[in-house]
């Protein structure tokens, strides 16, 4: 019996410790580092080959904070384990304080101390009339305050007033809405998708059909990609402006999407695109968070055979676009696969939208495209691209190039139109430019919900922080040492205590004991002095 008594208490004790409001600090402090590595190391989710780059920076640091969960904290153990603790800890600190402010709200305010003397703040003054009149005056000027009025045992008739109750209520919404924060923002990590794809703006179109459709994609807990929303996307152009020194002054990308009864009916409607004004579809947010060139490439084979790619070269350089990338052909009519690996073709290197060079290596001096050169370099044979290895669309597998499979036949800087001659009598074409866009699809059902819940946070804060909780006690009495045919005088003793540490009661209350005294709210007389400032009610 004992033992279970002793398991009881320390039930008791750690559910106590646990629902206390210190804990709840010190488990939402925890939370906060433990979010940092996931800000300031890279995410095996969100981005995979900079996780790849930092194990081969740091092969002997990486492995070990792999192990850690360092590379996907937010899906890890600690973390989730922090993320409980912590709802457990609110939520079972606040319903006890809500209970609580409940009883506080149905009760009557704290009776008059019997020395009201003692009081942080004290004033008395005797002033003409009764005392029924003198509680009159304190009712009007109280008025606003939760107020109880009580007769003592020696026929002395006082008032409780509070106020201040509503800084209790801002503190209770805070919480509640910083647990409803945490709730949504994981339930949008549940329920919530997010993907990025780059659409030519020649036209080109982007359905949302499946996670295939995506260049990557990062899916809920509880997202299979099978119920994605439905609609569609043309880009027909991208427009960007610049000013003199190259510094972006726009970026619009005149695009059309379908949803709803359009998908069935086949209209498109227009909407510009443009940096932090997301479109809102079917549920979903459409960002604009990149663009780049793509370079147009035909290729005219020995046999009079042509191929034509239009490719998205990567960005080096975001102020002079200067760019990187890899242009792949299959030569058509080849069906021998021994054959056929052996004439692949790859027209890799740089462009820049505007030409200039440092020596004999190209670079760029402006974004826009007003002299676009590439300096490419020609490789022929084998890509690697039926290895079943996964490879850039930025570059070429350079285990190709380091085996002789794959080889450099020509180098050259080309300006559109202009074309390289292979040995075998091949030409590459550098035929044109399009643009290309970046666009974030998002989706998180809960977005409302999170929005609503940091207004209610703000307010609760704002409340909690701006509102006193003060109270007030007025106590009246008939002046000692009055006659049946002297004019009626009342004893009045105001006393004041602030239930926040918080400056400014002191001057509410000289304000209010003026009021009700006619004086200046000191109490240098004492209660029973007469005072020539005395007011009549």
């Amino acid at each position: 019996m004992s033992h279970f008594r002793s398991l009881l208490a320390f039930l008791r004790n750690t559910w106590r410790g646990l629902t206390s409001m210190r804990t709840a600090l010190v488990l939402l402090f925890l939370l906060a580092m433990a979010a940092l590595p996931g800000a300031l190391i890279p995410q095996r989710s969100l981005n995979p080959s900079e996780v790849d780059k930092y194990f081969t920076e740091y092969p002997d640091l990486a492995p070990v904070l792999d192990k850690l969960g360092v590379f996907e904290v937010f899906s890890s153990v600690w973390f989730a384990s922090i993320y409980v603790l912590l709802f457990i800890s609110l939520i079972g600190c606040l319903l006890p304080r809500c209970l609580e402010y409940y009883k506080q709200l149905r009760g009557r305010p704290v009776r008059t101390p019997r020395n009201l003397a003692r009081m942080p703040h004290h004033a008395s003054a005797t002033v003409d009339g009764t005392p029924e009149e003198a509680l009159a005056a304190a009712r009007r000027r109280l008025r606003g305050w939760r107020k109880d009025e009580r007769e003592d045992d020696d026929g002395t008739r006082s008032i409780s007033a509070e106020r201040g109750y509503l800084r209790e209520a801002g503190n209770l919404v805070f919480h509640f809405a910083l647990v409803g924060m945490l709730v949504t923002v994981a339930g949008g990590k549940i329920l919530g998708y997010e993907g990025q794809v780059i659409v030519l703006a020649d036209g080109s179109e982007f359905c949302n059909s499946g996670t295939y459709n995506y260049d990557s994609f990062r899916a809920g807990l509880s997202v299979d990609g099978t119920q994605l929303s439905p609609f569609c996307l043309r880009v027909n152009d991208f427009d960007a402006k610049y000013q003199h020194t190259g510094q972006v002054a726009s970026y619009r990308v005149g695009m059309e999407y379908q949803s709803g009864a359009d998908l069935d009916a086949g209209n498109w409607q227009p909407y510009d695109l443009q940096v932090n004004h997301p479109l809102r579809i079917a549920g979903d947010r459409i960002y604009l968070t990149g663009n780049g060139y793509a370079p147009r490439f035909t290729v005219t084979f020995p046999d009079g055979a042509k191929r034509t790619q239009l490719t998205q070269w990567q960005p080096m350089d975001p102020t002079t676009m200067l760019s990187q990338g890899a242009t792949k052909f299959d030569q058509p009519g080849v069906t021998d696969d021994v054959r056929r690996r052996q004439t692949q073709l790859a027209v890799t290197g740089l462009f820049a939208p505007t030409a200039a060079y440092q020596g004999k290596v190209l670079s760029s001096q402006f974004p826009d495209l007003l002299d676009p050169t590439a300096a490419v370099d020609v490789l022929r044979g084998d890509l690697g691209l039926d290895s079943g290895r996964g490879q850039s669309i930025f570059g070429v597998d350079q285990k190709m190039v380091e085996s002789g499979r794959l080889k450099k036949v020509a180098r050259e800087n080309v300006r559109v139109g202009e074309e390289i001659r292979l040995d075998d009598g091949t030409t590459v074409r550098f035929d044109g430019v399009e643009r290309w866009a970046n666009l974030q699809i998002s989706h998180d059902p809960f977005q409302p919900y999170v929005l609503g819940f940091a207004v209610a946070l703000i307010f609760g804060i704002s409340a909690s922080l701006s509102i006193k909780r003060r109270r007030i006690w007025v106590r009246v009495a008939p002046a000692p040492g009055t006659g049946a045919d002297d004019p009626a005088r009342t004893v009045v003793e105001v006393g004041g205590l602030a239930r926040t540490d918080q400056a400014g009661y002191g001057e509410e209350f000289t304000r209010l004991a003026k009021d009700l005294l006619g004086t200046d709210g000191s109490d240098a007389e004492p209660p029973g002095a007469e005072s020539a400032r005395g007011r009549k009610s």
